[in-house]
């Protein structure tokens, strides 16, 4: 049976509806509402190795953080995988990638004694602890003042539940019940999912479930390679200046054979929370890569083999402890648009002009009037999209490396969080104008009804979003606090402001970039006037 491709494909589908299924039991179980509403999570599974063989919906680059932070636990703990191990990872430094915030649970999936697969998922958690609510202090200047730090350890030994471990989670958040909550929601989740690989794997074979796995990551490498061959060959240097006055560079390399992204030429890692690891860089580098050579199929390891990703320790590409990561999602999408930017310039008939490129992330914590209840809202902020070669760009998306999240809906924000939504709407700024003009951002408006603090990480306040091939620029992102006595606060990052009743928090999210320089105005040749007109 090890050749014959209908079973292998009936293997195939059944590992993406098992973390589909997945997805499903982490959305319906979860206490959080950027959980169950926004969907800041990311679901898949991977071989015994750690190598990611489907994914659920979710994020992209959650996704990607899987199969590292499986990886990971594979090298620390090896032989002494039991059958009924859960594991859990948030260190950057230790598997996590991203931030402390992101809690990855996975658990092996054994048949008769074999370790054939793992599930694993990935979400954010509202605070685990830290020097501000939220745990996204932005002045944060080592990884120890951002939160508790779980390093690859086990939640379930053999099936055994580590209590020890339950109550230092607990004990560490300033939200103990959303965080059992949503630690029992990935763990449920990842047991659905187990339960069908395993069954499949007995039913077919581990040989013939394995050679499935071998499958299907040869077709994605072999589209991955077909897509290459598309591409451009040359060496394509990046430039793209930041808000804090500095230019990022780095430089495409594309052969017949590679795509090689060389980030070595990458800032000194900072004293704040503006790093991410090399795995957090190899991710970004990731979703250009898709996008450039597959951009239609699902992705699993073998659609990245021809990727080479370059860096140097002690950058801001790949940070080194202590560094700080609270906000490495700024610098994550900052190089994945550069590199958009660098790769549209050279093609573009086929890559859109720039997007607000942020996650504008804003953190607002506080007591709810009502219940007494403490609360953290956690809302990454939705934008405007650029224009393509053929079409307007899309209005208040969330960025490109957000994948199938939602906004929380208004009367859940306020019923959850005691927090007034004054509006939400599309931005009526004109920026993003061209032959095609960019997606229209948002206007958003908060008015919490009792004493909150804010945290928030917003890029493109100063240097505006790209347009493409003559296009205009797309504006910038702005978050501002306005007092009642006619007193405005603007941010690029904040930590731990002040928040009273009666404040308004005002978010405009920038247009996208426009597509092309704008058609000149057709006018008619003057004609003489007849007789008849003169009369």
């Amino acid at each position: 049976m090890t050749d014959d491709p209908f079973t292998r494909a009936v293997i195939q589908a059944g590992l993406t509806a098992a973390a589909d299924e997945m997805f499903a039991v982490l959305k319906k179980t979860a206490m959080s509402p950027i959980i169950y509403e926004v969907l800041d999570v990311g679901t898949g599974i991977t071989d015994a190795d750690g190598e990611i063989v489907s994914s659920g919906a979710g994020i992209p680059g959650f996704v990607g953080v899987l199969d590292k932070a499986v990886k990971r636990i594979v090298a620390l703990h090896g032989d002494t995988v039991r059958d009924g191990d859960v594991f859990v990872t948030n260190d950057p430094y230790w598997g996590g990638v991203t931030h402390l915030n992101d809690v990855v649970v996975a658990q092996p999936v054994f048949v008769r004694g074999e370790l054939l697969a793992w599930t694993a998922s990935i979400a954010h958690w509202n605070d685990v602890g830290g020097m501000t609510p939220g745990s996204m202090p932005a002045d944060a200047v080592e990884i120890f003042q951002e939160g508790l730090r779980l390093p690859c350890i086990r939640l379930f030994d053999a099936g055994r539940k580590i209590d020890a471990v339950f109550d230092i989670i607990a004990a560490n958040s300033r939200l103990p019940d959303f965080c059992m909550g949503d630690l029992w929601a990935q763990i449920s989740a990842g047991r659905r999912a187990a339960k069908p690989i395993a069954e499949m794997a007995a039913t077919h074979g581990t040989d013939t479930f394995r050679a499935a796995i071998a499958a299907a990551f040869a077709e994605g490498e072999a589209r991955a390679r077909s897509g290459l061959a598309s591409l451009p060959k040359g060496r394509f240097p990046v430039a793209q200046a930041q808000d804090e006055g500095e230019t990022w560079h780095a430089v495409i390399e594309i052969t017949d054979d590679a795509f090689v992204i060389d980030l070595r030429d990458a800032p000194a890692q900072k004293p704040g929370p503006f790093n991410t690891s090399r795995d957090g860089a190899l991710i970004a580098c990731q979703l250009i890569f898709k996008v450039l050579t597959d951009p239609e199929l699902y992705a699993n390891a073998g659609s990245f083999r021809p990727l080479q990703v370059i860096t140097r320790p002690g950058t801001i590409f790949e940070a080194t402890s202590p560094a700080p990561h609270g906000y490495y999602s700024e610098t994550r999408i900052r190089l994945a648009d550069m590199l958009w930017h660098t790769m549209a310039e050279v093609m573009p008939e086929r890559l859109p002009a720039g997007h607000f490129a942020s996650i504008c992330g804003t953190v607002i914590a506080g007591v709810h009037p009502d219940t007494g209840r403490r609360y953290t809202m956690v809302e990454p902020q939705m934008g405007g999209w650029g224009a393509t070669a053929t079409r307007d760009g899309l209005d208040a998306m969330y960025s490109t490396n957000h994948g199938d999240t939602f906004n929380c809906p208004v009367e859940i924000c306020e019923a959850r969080y005691g927090i007034d939504v004054g509006w939400r709407r599309l931005s009526d700024s004109d920026a993003g104008q061209g032959l095609h003009r960019g997606g229209r951002g948002m206007s958003t408006c908060y008015r919490p009804r009792g004493p909150a603090t804010l945290s928030a990480g917003y890029s493109h306040v100063r240097v505006p979003v790209w347009g493409a091939n003559g296009g205009a620029d797309g504006g910038l992102n702005r978050i501002s606090v306005h007092r009642p006595g006619g007193a405005t606060q603007d941010f690029s990052f904040a930590s731990g402001v002040t928040l009273d009743a009666g404040d308004a928090l005002l978010i405009e999210t920038a247009n996208g970039g426009g597509w092309g320089s704008p058609a000149p105005n057709e006018k008619e040749p003057d004609q003489p006037l007849t007789d008849q007109q003169r009369t």
